[in-house]
Parts: structure tokens; sequence; C-alpha cells
């Protein structure tokens, strides 16, 4: 695509030409995220602020270009990567909080803000905000409202859009809208803020959130379970999430996790351990024994090694987060997946996961957010074996086959981009697909915004 030269001269001057760069090298770095696919656009917008943002989706609409909203490029799915081509709009200099409010429990604060400056924002108040990505020292909140962001403690807290009040956003036309409101209560309208809420962009560009902050636990504790066997290790986490009291945080690692954490930390996990659990407990001081005690209880399954309270919670954490990237010591091209089954079907999911790995002869690793049945699958294979990657695109086929047979879900949390899209007819039928589309053109009529993304085919 060539952007046109009226278009580009009106572009600067309605964002101002140190906002605007079209060099190659400046529009390559836009034109990726984390899943390692490339397409670059034809020119970048750093906007300053929502004004910039609706002059720039107003340009874009006029001249019928494809714009595509960016935070820092985090995510694993593709749904930043300017696919279409077209204009990049990063709104990575947007980075004001805009209103911090104790007595209300609230941040406002726009789309650049990093996870991490919120979580820095509202702790000296004595709150924080729940959504805890891996990735959250690096990744944006306006990447977090795109996909609906969970993490570990989503199996208590729950996920972005349970912590969000309300959104401005800049619609496919350019127009501001204001969703929500400021207070826990309000029924006036549709719930436009949920729905923009995991749309990657492709309903609107959100420039500024009113986020809801939770009061700080008084006390966390930390315990692990190792386990010898992958089905004693899934029957826990169901006996776990049976009980009355919810787990801040319970993790799940499998044989080719833990062997990776051995390899860098030695010492850390028995040797005969194939399954190992990571649990938070979080409440008042005076709950943390008496909830820990019920937890152990649980994790009692045939297969277990040994479950204990741990000390340092934050030497395990540190451990888990730092799975992801290690998992290319094992092959260079890592398929990741992030599906979700119920809690009471993960030991099928888990068995399942093994005998897909040994017929298609591929390597994988599996870990995640067992509390609220969702496994990070990750196919690992060398991209330069055209018939490794072959087999592990069958692989994830039969992969995807399983978790809807066990009445699953796609994603979780990672969104669909364009990584998920051609298995998206599997999981939502004609007509509710059919109700997706209206609704994308109510908010962009013309398909500029972030266009090809969630849908199957090209003509969203």
């Amino acid at each position: 695509m060539t952007l046109p030269a009226a278009f580009l001269k009106r572009l600067a001057g309605a964002v101002g030409k140190d906002n605007l760069r079209t060099e190659a090298g400046d529009c390559y770095v836009y034109g990726y995220d984390n899943s390692r696919k490339v397409c670059p656009p034809q020119a970048v917008v750093f906007a300053a602020d929502a004004r910039q943002v609706q002059e720039t989706v107003r340009l874009c609409n006029e001249f019928k270009i494809p714009v595509t909203a960016r935070g820092r490029g985090t995510g694993t799915a593709g749904g930043s990567i300017p696919e279409r081509g077209g204009v990049a709009l990063s709104l990575e200099r947007m980075r004001r909080i805009v209103t911090v409010d104790p007595a209300n429990r609230v941040i406002v604060a726009e789309p650049g803000v990093l996870n991490q400056e919120i979580q820095d924002a509202a702790k000296p108040h004595g709150f924080f905000w729940p959504p805890d990505p891996s990735s959250a020292p690096f990744c944006s909140i306006g990447g977090n409202l795109a996909t609906c962001a969970g993490g570990p403690h989503a199996v208590k807290y729950g996920v972005t859009r349970d912590h969000v009040l309300g959104l401005k956003a800049v619609t496919g036309t350019g127009e501001l809208i204001t969703t929500g409101c400021y207070t826990t209560k309000g029924v006036v309208g549709y719930d436009l803020t949920r729905l923009i809420i995991g749309s990657e962009g492709t309903l609107g560009v959100i420039v500024e959130a009113t986020l809801k902050l939770t009061p700080l636990p008084q006390a966390v504790g930390g315990l692990t379970a190792h386990y010898r066997d992958i089905d004693s290790c899934a029957a826990a986490i169901a006996a776990i999430m049976a009980q009355s009291l919810t787990p801040s945080a319970l993790e799940f690692l499998d044989a080719a996790s833990l062997d990776l954490i051995r390899a860098k930390h030695p010492g850390m996990i028995p040797d005969d351990a194939h399954a190992m659990l990571m649990i938070e407990v979080d409440g008042a001081a005076s709950e943390i024994g008496a909830a820990a005690a019920l937890i152990l209880a649980a994790c009692g399954t045939p297969g277990l090694i040994q479950a204990q309270a741990v000390a340092d919670t934050q030497a395990l954490w540190k451990a888990r987060k730092a799975l992801s990237p290690l998992l290319r010591d094992i092959a260079p091209r890592k398929i990741n997946e992030d599906v979700v089954v119920p809690v009471s079907r993960l030991p099928e999911l888990l068995r399942g996961l093994g005998e897909l790995s040994r017929k298609h002869r591929i390597a994988n690793a599996n870990f995640g957010h067992a509390g609220n049945g969702n496994i990070h699958v990750n196919l690992l294979a060398h991209p330069d074996d055209a018939d490794e990657m072959q087999r592990a695109a069958a692989c994830l086929d039969e992969v995807f086959g399983l978790v809807l047979s066990l009445g699953g879900t796609l994603s979780g949390e990672h969104g669909v981009g364009r990584e998920k899209r051609p298995f998206v007819p599997r999981e939502i039928d004609p007509p509710t697909l059919a109700v997706m589309r209206a609704v994308k053109r109510a908010f962009d009529p013309n398909n500029i915004l972030n266009p090809g993304k969630l849908f199957p085919d090209a003509t969203n």
C-alpha cells in the first residue's frame, strides 16, 4: 500500500511532523509483536493526546486507510500487527495518570501507562489493580484492556473487564465516546465498556480508562505441592477449587516445565516430581494459617510427593515468570496457546495434550493458571524443519478440537488477533458471528480499525 501524499500532508498537520514517521526502518519496528510475525505499516503516528487520536482516525476514515492501535507490542496473538498496512497508531506517549482517587478506589489513566506504574501509584494508598500478566513491568494498560488480560491472580480477582468502571474511546469515524461511569453501580444504557474491552482495537481506540482498585491483602502465604504424575496433580486442582475458600493464585507446571526450572534453579524441585502446583492464599493475617491448612489437605491425592508452605514466594514467582523465554532452550519456535476448559475437565485436557504430543512427535510444555482452567500450551518446533512444523500445525488443530470437545474456549487472555482467527468458526456459530460483525459495522462502518482481526475471513 502507498499512502496518498495529500493524506500524509494533512496527517502531519494534524499531529505534528515530530509525531509522524514514514521511514521504512521506523515503520518496521511497529510491524511486529511477541508473535514474531511482521507486517510493517506505511506510517507510524505517536499520539500525544485524545485529540490527536481523533484526528488520525478521522483522516484514516476519510481516506479509507487502515489504522492499528498499539501499546508496547507484548501480545502473543498478533493483535497489534498492522496486517493490512496503513497507519500504526502508537499510544506509548499517552502516559498520564489523570487521577488517583483512593476515597473512591479509582485511578483514571491514559492507555500508554504501564501496568506496573498503575500498581506503583495504587500501593501507597493500600490498593492494587488485580490484572497481573507476566509482562506487567512492560505492558501498557491499553493493551491489557484490548485483550482483557488476566494473570495468575485472576482465579480469585477476575480479569481486566472486572476492574474497569468506564472508558473514553474513539470510534472508527473519529467520534469520542464515553462509556460506563465513575461509580461501582450504574445501569443506564448498554454496557459498552465490557464490549470494548477485549475487542483488540477493532471497535474503538481507548484513550482513557477509569480503573477500579482493590484493597491490598494484609498477608500472603505461599504453598507448593509436587506430584509423581499429572493425573494426581489434576485431581488436586479439582479438589482445591471445589472448596469454599478460593486461593489467590493456583499455577500448574508439567514435567517439561519443571525440567527447565531445574536446569536454572538446582535443588528447587524434587527429582521425582513430574507435576507441580504453586499456590498462594491471601487475606487477613489471622486467616492465612487456616486457609493454608485447608489447601494442603486438598492437595493430598495419591500421587503427592510433598506439599508445604514456602517462605520465599517471590523466588517461586520469579522462576514461574521465567518459564516462557526458557522454552526456546528446547526449540526456537514456540506455538503458544492459552486455552481454557472447565476446571473439572482439566484431567482430560492434560492427558489429551500428552497423547497429542506423542502422536505428532512434537515437544510440548504446559503450565498456567489452573485455578480457572487456563493452561498455556506450548508446542515447540524448529522453523527450518518443514516436516516438524507441519506436524506442529496438525497437533495444534487437534489441541483446539480437544479443548472445544471439553466445553472450553480457544483463548483465555491472549486474544484472537491473527493467530487464532482461522479457528474462530469452530467455537462461534454463524448467527453469533453475524451479530458481532454488525456491531463492528456500527462502531467502524468503513472497517479501518485493525481490519481483519478476530473474524475468520478478510471481509470484516
